[in-house]
């Protein structure tokens, strides 16, 4: 075989990224599209030792459990993997690719997983969930600016201003902003060169209250008739928020630092479980608020609070988890290294008079270490005669904000109650936690750890340091955060062993 040969295959498992594999004469392919159960003619792209690359050229004979997608740039646009697939195999292939990464890369025993791992959390209906999207702006070949979404692995747009996976505002929101780029000349952002205005369009929408925002992310500090354009679309039903984001670095990040309002409020509101939050353009906040609900009270039920325990929330972004527990705890601490999300987070607890939760400002394994640094310090102290019952949280090097007087408590019991928590709760970015932090979390010996990840292999990673530290797998479950695409979020309950 060799590249562009055209192969026959019948299509017998899927890849981690929703690939479809299958054997021509004992050689694996990976071929993008094609699903379970599919027969399909595909052309060879690359060969390896020991598998290959090919493109669906067409499927002689479908699965039966494909499905008519919604979109039909499904297959050109990179957000929506599998959406050719039934909603119950989606779930299918979910579930199996967490169970597998935990077996594989956390080793646990098989046998032990299985009773421990409860069904996957899916959704009644799997379209329309998301209420936040970034849309990069750009040129089509005759010049004509274009929104949408990347093909999958390139910075090539798709022009569309519908996606099913969005709200049903958001159609109306960008064609009206394209109409008013195009009016006044005003250019898309160009990576090659570094010029051009207009990078991304960020929209987001309060599924419980129905406001709307909109953020333009500029290569520039102003929009010109930017007042205009805020007067047209201060007219859409639930129009909140209308910013500028300034980010004039040549980088592909998306966002910069400084948010300029331009018309309304610079944030917007939403609830998740009666819990009500402000949302700035910079805060991370769950993409699906329906699912989220669930994966929260999940997480809250993994904790197994009654009331009395302190609470470490590591990751807490503007302290959505935080306040969740915050009502079954004693008390919570929230970690988070972004300032603004802190400043969210702190605003939080206010709006909705919840006291006994504070938030920090640093990064998750440096405020963690350092509290427990502190309390090794307070034991050699008391070793010496010393109570030091009056010093200050601040001399830990922490910038400590509650949901009250924002002033730091002089309690020593306080102390003691940060540096010994019975849960503690860990929320990370996709790449995980930081080895600090777990070794801190091991020395703090927990009662319970609660992990929520949004990718299951590097939770998978981090199981393994922290059951070969002291842990036990008691519960576990997928929660459906992303239908028609390869991503699901999963929470982990461990419990410490008492040897």
């Amino acid at each position: 075989m060799k590249k562009n040969d055209r192969i026959v295959l019948t299509i017998e498992d899927m890849g981690s990224e929703g690939e479809g594999i299958g054997k021509a004469d004992g050689f694996p392919f990976f071929i993008k599209d094609a699903l379970i159960g599919d027969v399909v003619e595909a052309g060879i792209m690359k060969l390896k030792k020991n598998y290959g690359y090919a493109r669906l050229l067409r499927v002689l004979k479908p699965s039966p459990d494909r499905v008519p997608p919604l979109c039909p740039l499904h297959q050109k646009c990179g957000g929506c993997q599998i959406q050719a697939l039934s909603y119950e195999k989606q779930l299918e292939f979910k579930e199996k690719k967490v169970k597998n990464n935990l077996i594989r890369l956390g080793g646990i025993p098989e046998e032990k997983l299985l009773a421990c791992m409860e069904p996957i959390i899916g959704m009644e209906e799997p379209y329309h969930y998301r209420n936040k999207a970034q849309f990069p702006v750009g040129t089509d070949r005759e010049g004509k600016l274009i929104t949408g979404f990347y093909a999958g692995r390139t910075h090539q747009i798709i022009p569309n201003t519908d996606c099913c996976l969005g709200v049903s505002e958001n159609k109306e929101i960008l064609e009206e902003i394209l109409v008013f780029l195009e009016k006044y000349h005003i250019s898309a952002y160009d990576e090659t060169t570094g010029g051009g205005l207009v990078r991304h369009i960020l929209l987001r929408k309060g599924f419980h209250t129905g406001e709307l925002m909109v953020c333009l992310i500029l290569n520039g500090r102003k929009l010109p008739h930017g007042q205009e354009l805020a007067e047209r679309l201060s007219r859409i039903p639930g129009m909140t928020s209308i910013t500028i984001n300034v980010n004039e670095k040549h980088t592909n990040v998306i966002m910069g630092e400084e948010i300029l309002p331009l018309w309304g409020k610079t944030y917007i509101t939403d609830s998740i479980g009666g819990i009500r939050y402000q949302i700035s353009p910079l805060s991370f906040y769950q993409v699906n608020p329906v699912q989220t609900e669930r994966l929260y009270e999940t997480a809250l039920e993994f904790a197994g609070l009654k009331g009395t325990e302190t609470v470490w929330d590591l990751y807490c972004g503007i302290g959505t988890i935080s306040l969740f527990l915050a009502q079954k705890a004693k008390q919570v601490y929230g970690v988070e290294i972004v300032p603004q999300a802190i400043v969210d987070a702190g605003r939080n607890g206010e709006l909705n008079g919840i006291e006994n939760v504070r938030f920090f400002v640093g990064k998750a394994e440096d405020v963690l270490a350092g509290v427990y640094e502190r309390r090794e310090e307070g034991r050699k102290d008391r070793d010496k005669g010393r109570d030091g019952k009056e010093e200050k949280l601040e001399k830990c090097g922490l910038e400590g904000k509650g949901s009250g007087d924002n002033e730091p408590e002089k309690c020593g019991d306080e102390r003691d109650r940060m540096r010994r928590p019975e849960v503690i709760v860990v929320d990370p970015p996709r790449k995980g936690c930081d080895k600090v932090c777990l070794e801190t979390m091991l020395k703090m010996r927990p009662e319970k750890i609660v992990y929520v990840s949004c990718d299951s292999a590097t939770l998978a990673r981090d199981l393994k340091v922290l059951m070969e530290g002291g842990y036990d797998l008691m519960r576990a479950r997928a929660v459906d955060m992303f239908p028609g695409t390869v991503h699901t979020e999963c929470v982990v309950g461990i419990q410490r062993k008492h040897i």
